[in-house]
């Protein structure tokens, strides 16, 4: 054999060796599990630790599953309620691979066991609202209503209810029941949720209305109490404003008054110092202001009015 096939020979079996290496080694980290299969069949348990492993190349094939926590929402369903209620109902929950061995032979992968959570958790709930009434399923708490959909989707007697279980423990019945299925198919369940109720369509219209017209009527609530509050303002200022006005009449008289009793005054002095002169005066005021070019006047000749008009008496 030449030195040149010799060197061909010794890379292709450099090559198959490097081949099966890689082939035989494979990494599991923190967030996985591996179930080893063999023709399709599981060999030995689940691989948990993480690092690197061995397995026979190329007849072994690694199947990789999650340990994390892990989401599924399920698909609204129509489920009556024990009052008769027709309601959609949708749920989620929090689950993970418990058992990857268990899991791998009954449901195979992620997506298997998502089809066999929707047949559980949504039968489970199913059987749970089924002997509740609609107002258990809704609410969790008995406390005071407000205006949300929660309110608008309960008639007024279901309002005035006190609530014996409550929504929160309705899931948790939920969870209960479907956690005692699930560990047959390798699957842990965290936590089961109702995430969205709300009424079939026929009725959906009568729910909004019924929304509808008491936002119109909290509207008008407060609209009313705006105008009282606004007639009790206007109320206020107008009494304010008489009280101003009155105030203010009353220091105008007194000005006046005082301002009329010193004219009083300045008059009774002027006079008692040349009564004729006073006398005079006012006289040609009184012409001044009741007599023009339209007045007619009819007066005797020795009328006092006439007094300064006449020539000076000999």
């Amino acid at each position: 054999m030449s030195a040149s096939t010799k060197t061909i020979v010794l890379i292709a079996v450099g090559l198959l060796g490097l081949l099966v290496l890689i082939d035989a080694v494979f990494v599991v980290s923190e967030t996985n599990q591996v179930i080893i299969t063999q023709f399709g069949e599981p060999i030995g348990g689940p691989i948990n630790t993480s690092g690197l492993h061995l397995k026979a190349p190329f007849i072994q094939k690694t199947n990789y599953f999650e340990k994390r926590w892990l989401e599924w929402e399920g698909f609204p369903n129509q489920i009556p309620t024990k009052d008769k209620k027709y309601i959609w109902v949708e749920t989620y929950a929090r689950w993970r691979i418990h058992d990857p061995l268990v899991f791998f032979q009954r449901v195979r992968d992620e997506r298997g066991a998502h089809s066999r959570l929707d047949d559980i958790v949504d039968g489970e709930a199913r059987n749970a609202i089924a002997k509740f009434d609609l107002i258990e399923v809704v609410r969790s708490t008995n406390r005071e209503f407000e205006l949300t959909e929660e309110s608008a989707i309960l008639e007024l007697s279901e309002m005035i209810t006190k609530i014996e279980v409550g929504r929160e423990k309705v899931a948790q019945i939920i969870l209960e029941a479907a956690s005692k299925i699930t560990p047959q198919f390798g699957v842990e369940l965290r936590d089961v949720r109702i995430k969205r109720i709300n009424y079939v369509d026929e009725v959906q219209q009568k729910v909004f209305d019924r929304m509808i017209a008491e936002r119109k009527r909290i509207a008008s609530k407060y609209r009313s109490e705006g105008d009282g509050k606004s007639a009790e303002i206007r109320g206020q200022k107008e009494k304010e404003l008489k009280r101003i006005q009155s105030e203010a009449y009353r220091t105008a008289q007194e000005i006046k008054g005082k301002a009329d009793a010193e004219a009083t005054r300045i008059y009774a002095q002027a006079y008692s110092v040349d009564p004729e002169f006073y006398q005079f005066l006012k006289t040609l005021e009184t012409y001044r202001t009741s007599l023009d070019s339209e007045t007619w006047l009819l007066l005797s000749t020795d009328s006092e009015f006439l007094k300064f008009l006449k020539g000076p008496e000999k």
